[in-house]
């Protein structure tokens, strides 16, 4: 019995105590304020990350990552961009949150196992229909709790929040067609007020078992100040993403580019043609499975009034969902440009104000571009 209690008990405590604290802090810190200990820098210095199978840089709050089905090391599964997600995984202390769509990457398993068995409260929410899997089974005996959506939607997220004081976000589910052979990005922001976005939007699944159109808008901290950029956060279908996103091409002065795994909204591709009617650069890459597979994909009318949004050249899925304005702007996340992800399924979606992101952004766009076919 006292050693159940040491293994739940004294870490909810000091998870609880942490909470408090963080709380308390972020309650006397307006959003426009960046967060202490976040150093503005000019906006060239980007630290490279060395990956065997992906790119990756670091800024003062923010690492960003990238796949690459490319290298040769891709098919072996190992060098990706897992491995500095699995670091961070081993170096929580405290809480681990994971919002998964799916999992089956093995070094992700390990870590998660790992850290709850040192102490670590490790939770779980996925999307039911994909619980089956070996690697979740052994979660589930290794006695982490797993809450699924049984919804009709998607529980479409891919996240995870350490500690409360970090977010891992971004297109790639975590799996191994995901890290190795598909287009995707993921992004590590350190920030204890997106933490906490993350952390509330988690809670209304696992705790409330709140998935899809059974939702509160509630997120604390919408917008926050890094170091002098600015990050919006937005959860679907709360959040009415559609209409922000719609807001923000509408807006675009000079180019947008993108890189759609699933593009159906009548919406944002009206938008674009506009856009691209009105003079500015429109360039896109779009999945060649889900082109072929949609009913009313956007592909088509692009195509029609000359557009140049092209078909992938991976073998994998272009998996990205993710905008670039003017050089500047960043929408990334799990988003895709659908009715069912504005309707239905839980999503999650970042805007960053950060030239810096979206130069990284850009060539990683560059890249896809270059493998694709008119």
């Amino acid at each position: 019995m006292d050693n159940i209690f040491k293994r739940i008990c004294i870490p909810v405590i000091a998870l609880f105590v942490v909470g408090v604290a963080l709380s308390a802090c972020s309650e006397t810190r307006p959003t426009s304020v960046p967060e202490a200990g976040i150093t503005p820098t000019p906006a060239d210095e980007l630290v490279p990350i060395a990956l065997q199978a992906g790119y990756g840089v670091r800024g003062p709050w923010f690492e960003l990552y990238v796949t690459n089905p490319e290298s040769p090391l891709s098919p072996q599964g190992t060098g990706g961009i897992d491995a500095p997600l699995v670091e961070a995984i081993n170096n929580a202390r405290l809480s681990i949150d994971v919002a998964a769509y799916s999992i089956t990457l093995n070094s992700i398993r390990s870590a998660l196992i790992n850290a709850f068995r040192r102490g670590v409260i490790v939770r779980v929410v996925m999307e039911s229909t994909n619980m089956d899997t070996s690697d979740v089974q052994k979660l589930l005996e290794a006695g982490i709790p797993i809450v699924g959506d049984e919804n009709q939607g998607l529980m479409h997220n891919k996240f995870m929040v350490l500690d409360r004081a970090e977010v891992w976000l971004g297109s790639m589910n975590f799996t191994d067609s995901g890290t190795y052979e598909d287009n995707n990005n993921m992004i590590r922001i350190r920030s204890t007020k997106i933490a906490e976005n993350y952390l509330v939007e988690f809670n209304e699944m696992f705790e409330e078992g709140r998935f899809g159109e059974n939702v509160v808008a509630q997120t604390p901290h919408p917008a926050v100040t890094l170091a002098g950029s600015r990050v919006e956060t937005y959860f679907s279908p709360d959040d009415r993403v559609l209409s922000v996103l719609y807001t923000l091409l509408s807006q675009a002065e000079e180019s947008v580019h993108f890189m759609a795994f699933s593009f159906t909204s009548n919406e944002l591709g009206a938008i674009l043609r506009e856009k691209a009617a009105a003079g500015l650069v429109i360039k896109g890459v779009m999945d060649e499975e889900q082109i072929a597979s949609n009913t009313g994909t956007e592909f088509d009318p692009f195509r029609r009034v000359g557009l140049d949004v092209r078909v992938d050249g991976n073998d994998g899925q272009m998996h990205h969902k993710v905008f670039i304005v003017d050089g500047r702007i960043v929408v990334t996340g799990s988003y895709n440009f659908s009715k069912s992800a504005e309707e239905r399924n839980d999503e999650n979606v970042v805007i960053i104000y950060d030239e810096r992101v979206a130069r990284f952004f850009l060539e990683d766009f560059e890249r896809v571009y270059a493998r694709a076919r008119k």
